[in-house]
């Protein structure tokens, strides 16, 4: 692993100008469906994070990773056939137009399940 970004920002600047762009993309595209969702860098990884982190993105040498989760990935593995996928992340090409709609609900999908995981978390405390 190479140096740690400080933000985003620093993050991004470590590309070159059109992996910038599609960076920026899958950026805005979480921030609109993840507002309440605070952005870190972990694992030296851009990533929004709740009570959990739901998904990570990165620039690659050869494609834009894409992480959400092994969940994430298993629960929309048809609509993600065309893409190579393993366990937690999909590759995205940086050729063409990034799949923001699929990004979109695949986040979704991961707040969903992140308040599900606080909500029975919080009822298992009550019951105690």
């Amino acid at each position: 692993m190479g140096p740690k970004a400080e933000s985003i920002e620093e993050y991004f600047s470590w590309f070159p100008i059109e992996k910038q762009e599609k960076l920026q993309q899958i950026r805005q595209t979480l921030k609109e469906v993840l507002p309440e969702a605070k952005e870190v860098i972990s694992y030296h990884m851009p990533a929004f994070k709740t009570s959990e982190v739901l998904v990570y993105y990165a620039a690659m040498k050869n494609h834009l990773g894409f992480y959400p989760t092994a969940s994430g990935v298993k629960a929309f593995a048809e609509e993600l056939k065309d893409y190579p996928t393993s366990k937690g992340v999909v590759q995205l090409p940086y050729e063409g137009d990034l799949p923001l709609g699929l990004i979109r609900k695949i986040a979704l999908y991961r707040k969903e399940e992140a308040l599900q995981k606080v909500a029975a978390k919080a009822k298992s405390t009550k019951s105690l």
